[in-house]
């Protein structure tokens, strides 16, 4: 009683024992909710850490092995696929080649370990010499992409990834009608079986400098701000959202996860039942590396409570650069 009047809620009762709060525990992280990122790069006897995110390398497919193998034996389900190609042109043809850096990835990952499932990244910044995501042209009175002329690259690029072995796209070049040529594409190939994870409400934020390192994707000139969201907007990103639905996107993707835990879960609410997934950009992962080595920070206490604010927003899954780290953790 308070004052010897009135009841007092007592919420600390489910609080004072361990297994009551893990009781009470509205989300929780699984190793099944990790999505790894793969840099694949051309060459040979290649694993050359990022210089902008301590820990993570770009590999060489000689040496993919190795890397696939780590994962897999974390307990790790999925991987999500980037490549680095030897060439690079205009309209980024690497990207749909069948014998392409991505697609010979997808066949070795697949004859090495059949039941992983391997997520594509479906864009051209990291194969096109200019370094935006698809194909530009000046017919707006400014250089811009050619949003049109893109979608069939798109589609045909997504059906080269499915054709090696990829069980799932995700395109990432927030073009308009994107779900609906990729889904057009397949379907016509006869991969209606194939999910798409759109890049649903993907920000132009400054959270992409050490990806764009990682894999050499910065425009060479501009920027992609005509086409990726504006931080500043909310209700459009439910807009972009509820067209890719319609379009046909199986799950829906928000990055970057740290500043736009608003959007995971206004996403959450309005669209109840359909899957969510948060990118914890490069940039993210960078800045926890740099605190923890400062010993500002308790890089696995703040990276599994990071993880677990995802969760809680609403994601399903989670993209991530701490993926192997976070499964070792989870495992101790």
């Amino acid at each position: 009683m308070s004052n010897g009047t009135f009841p007092t809620t007592r919420m600390r009762r489910l609080r004072q024992h361990p297994v009551i709060r893990q009781m009470v525990r509205e989300a929780s992280i699984s190793v099944t909710d990790l999505i790894c990122p793969i840099f694949i790069t051309h060459g040979q006897n290649i694993r050359q850490e990022v210089s902008t995110m301590p820990g993570y390398y770009q590999w060489s497919l000689d040496r993919l092995p190795e890397e696939i193998d780590a994962i897999v034996a974390l307990g790790i389900q999925s991987v999500l696929l980037f490549g680095i190609p030897a060439e690079k042109d205009a309209l980024g043809s690497a990207s749909y080649s069948d014998q392409g850096i991505i697609q010979q990835a997808i066949a070795l990952i697949k004859n090495r370990h059949p039941d992983l499932l391997v997520i594509t990244d479906v864009c051209f910044c990291e194969y096109t010499d200019h370094g935006h995501c698809g194909v530009l042209n000046e017919s707006s009175g400014r250089l811009d992409v050619d949003n049109d002329a893109t979608l069939t690259l798109l589609a045909q690029q997504a059906i080269s990834h499915v054709r090696a072995g990829a069980d799932m796209v995700a395109p990432s070049g927030m073009m308009d009608g994107m779900i609906a040529a990729i889904r057009q594409g397949l379907d016509q190939h006869h991969f209606s079986h194939i999910p798409i994870m759109s890049y649903s409400a993907k920000y132009a934020s400054a959270l992409y400098s050490a990806f764009r390192a990682a894999v050499n994707s910065a425009p060479a000139t501009g920027n992609r701000k005509g086409y990726q969201m504006d931080p500043a907007n909310g209700e459009q990103a439910l807009r972009e959202v509820a067209l890719d639905i319609t379009e046909g996107a199986d799950m829906v993707m928000i990055k970057p996860a740290m500043h736009y835990l608003d959007i995971i879960k206004a996403v959450h609410q309005q669209f109840p039942g359909v899957p969510i997934a948060a990118y914890s950009v490069g940039s993210e992962y960078a800045m926890y590396k740099a605190a923890s080595q400062l010993g500002a920070i308790d890089e696995k206490a703040c990276v599994l409570e990071f993880m677990i604010s995802l969760k809680r927003a609403g994601a399903s899954v989670i993209i991530t650069y701490h993926a192997k780290d976070i499964a070792c953790w989870l495992a101790e």
